[in-house]
């Protein structure tokens, strides 16, 4: 069995689909009918991100099932782990990582699979950055130049990570970390001997949210990358304002002699 978790601090903005992106990856025919558990955990929560998950749950079937765990600590780390947990009691082999705000690909677990690892550390894509309104294409821009989506990356997402039931189990689990937990595991995996693909194969399709529900994850980054745009921006237009006036100073207009 594979288990898909799902940690979620009030997320009903993007809840519902990214449930359905992954019952569409649970559907997928090349996992050759293998049953995908999918869970949602859901720390704290006070909107309707439980009544989503409520109504999706309703539609499991014997191929893919999905239920909710709530706890209360505020904290990815522990919500993670309380997920993962749940999945070993059910036998999972394969343990695979999204965010309530992605919505990840209709083969991202055959791809995780087919790389016949123990851990597989995926990108991400952001396709809609219009939360960051004016520095929106400013920060698109940025981010395709500085961020490497392709195979041999060396990103960590907690949004696309999967990782082997028996290598998660040897490297001992996600430590209750407000942020950073899925750097944390990877280390452990990396010291444990666990065998790696640092793949662009599984897609997953994340939010370029400005309120980052976990302080220094990805949201704070984009911040931070479009922090960077700006400065670069900045540091351009002074260097071309410079050049300009070094070059009007070295060439002064010709002089008018009147007769």
């Amino acid at each position: 069995m594979i288990g898909i978790i799902i940690p979620a601090h009030n997320e009903e903005l993007y809840l519902d689909a990214c449930l359905h992106a992954a019952r569409t990856a649970a559907a997928d025919t090349a996992l050759n009918g293998e049953a995908v558990h999918i869970t949602v955990v859901l720390d704290s929560c006070t909107d309707r991100s439980r009544a989503i998950v409520e109504r999706h749950a309703a539609q499991s079937d014997t191929v893919c099932w999905i239920d909710h765990l709530c706890v209360d600590a505020r904290n990815v780390g522990h919500a993670r782990a309380a997920g993962t947990r749940h999945m070993l009691e059910h036998g999972a082999r394969w343990l695979a990582f999204t965010d309530a705000d992605t919505q990840v690909s209709p083969q991202w677990l055959s791809e995780q699979l087919r790389l016949n690892v123990d851990v597989v550390c995926g990108t991400v894509a952001v396709h809609d950055w219009a939360p960051h309104r004016h520095n929106a294409e400013l920060l698109r821009s940025y981010f395709h130049d500085n961020y490497t989506d392709a195979d041999g990356h060396h990103h960590i997402h907690g949004a696309n990570l999967g990782v082997s039931a028996e290598a998660y189990l040897r490297a001992g689990g996600f430590e209750p970390l407000a942020c950073s937990e899925d750097v944390a595991l990877v280390k452990a995996l990396e010291l444990s001997g666990a065998r790696f693909a640092w793949s662009a194969a599984p897609r997953v399709i994340t939010s370029a949210r400005c309120d980052a529900k976990a302080r220094g994850g990805f949201g704070d980054t984009l911040l931070r990358y479009a922090e960077s745009a700006r400065a670069a921006v900045e540091a351009a237009a002074a260097k071309y304002r410079t050049i300009t006036l070094q070059d009007v100073a070295s060439h002064p207009p010709p002089r008018i002699i009147r007769k």
